[in-house]
């Protein structure tokens, strides 16, 4: 088993008063990771999988009394995919207040299901956590520094996967089964997925499109809808952690690109999934592409595991000068330029180093990107 590095930090949070979310997307390891949360506790435990049409009766709309007759003497009880119990958050609520002694996990892999049902009635009641695809960090860990150095290509054309890492030579089936089932589930089900075929479309448009600005008057001409409800299945996409945007910086420059964003996957292995493409880096186009949207979801990964919360931006103007990537934390930017290849010139425009003389600027390649991913 992989170790993850959430597992401490959960640890620590338990029965300190708050419910703990976990979510994050379909077969990363959420539930491996409650499994090995409740082996080191010695208390009396009841874990219940939301996704079984009885648990799901039982914890929708129900009131204190029952919700105690049905929990006994547990003091710690799991709800896995939380997401399938109807008004999920006065459940939780009322766990909460009526019952203090128990300290309640639950895991979802739907935020747009969830967030409507729990941040209303847990407001100031619950501590929230993402698990991500396995981090190069946690790669690291699990093997050693050279190790997880000489998987860096597979890692870019076939992704972090529990699975994906745990099962060599089943990448491809693997990842065809993630990208067509596992991962849309709960997208597929939800109500506002009328078409799932232009859903399907939309993200192989993405996934060629990795690195580069997205227009969504361009995506809606080349899907064939209209453009809200382009942006309506992104973000849903979003909520179901199968990509996340990034926004252009714009601060201080009057030629400075404002109304783009660029879109990223979680994982590289699905992005590849999409496209159909497991060629060997000597043989893509798009090496520029999968190291960049690595690099980026990596990062994401460290940061939210370290509790490094800051902005994230790329930056381009007019006349087309560009930087892959800046990160604000209170109100100090910092930008960094992407290279696969250690030799490959790069430069910093004049434009933004003026327009942003306090800055720094770095260009990551595979020769220390283990810094910029802040591994130990």
């Amino acid at each position: 088993m992989i170790n993850r590095l959430l597992h401490p930090l959960i640890k620590s949070r338990l029965f300190k008063g708050k419910t703990i979310l976990v979510l994050g997307p379909r077969q990363v390891g959420k539930t491996t990771l409650i499994q090995a949360l409740l082996r080191v506790q010695n208390l009396p435990t009841l874990y219940l999988n939301a996704d079984l049409p009885t648990v799901r009766e039982s914890l929708s709309d129900v009131g204190a009394e029952q919700l105690r007759t049905y929990l006994g003497t547990s003091q710690l009880v799991v709800i896995d995919e939380a997401q399938r119990v109807k008004n999920i958050g006065l459940t939780l609520k009322i766990i909460h207040d009526m019952l203090p002694q128990v300290q309640v996990i639950a895991t979802g892999s739907s935020a747009f299901e969830l967030a409507n049902e729990i941040n209303e009635p847990l407001t100031g009641r619950k501590w929230e956590y993402r698990l991500f695809p396995i981090s190069w960090q946690e790669l690291i860990n699990h093997t050693h520094f050279l190790a997880a150095r000489g998987q860096l290509e597979n890692r870019l054309i076939y992704g972090m996967y529990p699975d994906i890492l745990t099962s060599p030579g089943e990448e491809r089936r693997t990842l065809q089964e993630l990208s067509s089932s596992y991962l849309f589930k709960d997208l597929l089900a939800f109500k506002g997925i009328r078409r799932p075929e232009v859903l399907e479309k939309l993200l192989r448009v993405l996934a060629l499109q990795v690195g580069s600005e997205v227009s969504y008057n361009e995506l809606s001409r080349l899907v064939e809808i209209d453009k809200i409800t382009v942006e309506n299945y992104i973000r849903l996409l979003e909520q179901a952690f199968v990509v996340f945007r990034l926004l252009p910086l714009s601060w201080n420059l009057r030629n400075e690109i404002n109304t783009s964003r660029k879109v990223y996957f979680y994982d590289n292995g699905i992005r590849n999934a999409l496209i159909g493409n497991f060629s060997p880096l000597a043989l893509r186009s798009d090496v520029g592409a999968l190291w960049e949207n690595f690099l980026i979801s990596e990062r994401m990964k460290a940061n939210h595991y370290q509790q490094a919360y800051g902005n994230g931006y790329f930056w381009r103007t007019h006349a087309q000068q560009e930087i892959d990537y800046i990160e604000e934390y209170d109100g100090r930017l910092h930008a960094y330029e992407f290279k696969w290849n250690p030799k490959a010139k790069a430069r910093f425009s004049k434009s933004f180093t003026g327009a942003y003389p306090d800055a720094t600027t770095k260009v990551i390649s595979r020769d220390n990107f283990e810094e910029f991913l802040g591994c130990k």
